[in-house]
């Protein structure tokens, strides 16, 4: 059946699109019209008024945990929360078990993956073999297999000469690579800011800010002389921000990643939600978060993603020290954004989109995303106003410190093909 979606104001970032607008979707699920006052008498009609009607948001940083710990998540429970969070993209990180650094591993998640037409879920593939920084994997062999890029999340590439040779590879076949950057030596405990007063109360030295910027210098540096596509992954510090910014004026074709988490908190949140705010880079100070904002208002942050890192409760209830590192985020993400970024008037709702839509596009190179007649019907329906608290979610990570803060905007529904999907 086709789908008419009437009376929503339509957001296009990649347009620049922002007016009311009705689109018409035909059974193929490709965009047959988009315009004003639109009918269609054999079309089910989905009323978005009061809401805005947008391309679907873009998550290029997110662990379902499969294969491997689906105790903590997998890709039924990833692709639901995935789409009540209003993301009709995903991309999923490689530090799995066992590590996606194979064709017949890759091949497993994309076979799953086809049982979830409410989310386009694609899969990136391990730098190394085994994560181990020692061997790359067969590039030429699993981009014709379809992976979007490359990554050792979780695991920095510490030998110099190894990730030169990476990005020499990456840059010979025009593909990405996506850093986890963190020299070690600088990380006497991870999950908490060096210096901090949560580091401080819990007893611990923390992780200093100098191990990401060290990375991201030598790195920068890297690409530079490559030319390879390299993204950031959750910046977290202001100076590796301006570091960032200035790679990119002198040629370097790097981008910035950075996540809701960063973008809302700051150290002290570890004071009053304990393993609940314990990630990997750690929460920093607020001069960081706001350097973080305003590399979002002026470009330099490409794109928002959300590191999403259920873990089980059993594992958040350990001592600090032992605990793991990450929090959800797919289903909070458009709220918390939202509320930290759009109503204080750092973005606006376009470029908020932007940073969630289109700049992740760009960077992984996903086209027809825009909300076009002859593009497939992708999208989310907003309400960018009302209160928000999270009590429940669709992920089996509960490990977050937004569950009952209240926030504002929520996602009403995402529309693939012509099928939507509503939330509440």
């Amino acid at each position: 059946m086709m789908l008419l979606i009437q009376n929503g104001r339509l957001l296009d970032p990649y347009t620049g699109t922002d007016a009311p607008r009705d689109i018409l979707i035909g059974e193929d699920g490709v965009i047959a019209a988009v315009g004003e006052n639109l009918s269609a008498p054999s079309a089910e009609i989905l009323d978005a008024s009061g809401l805005t009607v947008s391309p679907g948001l873009i998550d290029t940083h997110v662990h379902f945990r499969d294969p491997g710990q689906t105790a903590k998540e997998d890709i039924d429970t990833g692709a639901a929360a995935a789409a009540a969070g209003g993301f009709t993209t995903v991309i999923c990180m490689a530090n799995t078990v066992p590590t996606v650094d194979s064709v017949e591993t890759l091949r497993y998640v994309q076979e799953k993956a086809v049982s979830h037409p409410e989310v386009n879920i694609l899969q990136a593939c391990a730098i190394t073999k085994g994560l181990k920084g020692a061997e790359l994997t067969d590039f030429a062999a699993l981009l014709a297999a379809g992976t979007p890029g490359f990554t050792d999340d979780g695991v920095n590439l510490s030998d110099a000469s190894l990730a030169l040779r990476a990005m020499e590879e990456a840059a010979c076949h025009d593909t990405l690579l996506s850093f986890h950057e963190e020299e070690k030596s600088l990380v006497a405990s991870p999950g908490v800011n060096a210096g901090s007063a949560a580091a401080k109360s819990l007893g611990l030295p923390g992780a200093h800010p100098s191990s990401e910027e060290a990375m991201v210098a030598r790195d920068i540096a890297l690409a530079l002389r490559t030319g390879a596509r390299v993204v950031f992954q959750h910046i977290s510090s202001a100076l590796s921000i301006e570091l960032i910014r200035q790679g990119k004026r002198m040629g370097a074709h790097i981008y910035c990643e950075v996540t809701p988490h960063h973008i809302a908190l700051t150290e002290d949140a570890v004071l009053e939600h304990g393993t609940y705010a314990r990630m990997n880079p750690p929460l920093r100070t607020e001069a960081d978060r706001q350097a973080i904002c305003a590399a979002l208002a002026d470009g330099t942050a490409d794109l928002i993603a959300t590191d999403h890192a259920p873990h089980t409760a059993e594992e958040k209830a350990r001592p600090f020290a032992q605990a793991p590192s990450g929090i959800t985020g797919l289903e909070t993400a458009f709220s918390v954004c939202n509320t930290a970024l759009v109503q204080t008037g750092i973005l606006t709702p376009l470029e908020l989109l932007a940073r969630m839509s289109r700049g992740p596009a760009e960077v992984y190179r996903l086209p027809g995303k825009s909300v076009e007649p002859g593009h497939r019907a992708e999208l989310v329906l907003l309400d960018w106003d009302c209160e928000k608290v999270y009590t429940s979610y669709h992920s089996k990570g509960v490990n977050t410190p937004f569950t009952g803060k209240k926030l504002t905007g929520a996602v009403r529904a995402t529309v693939m093909g012509c099928r939507a999907h509503r939330n509440g």
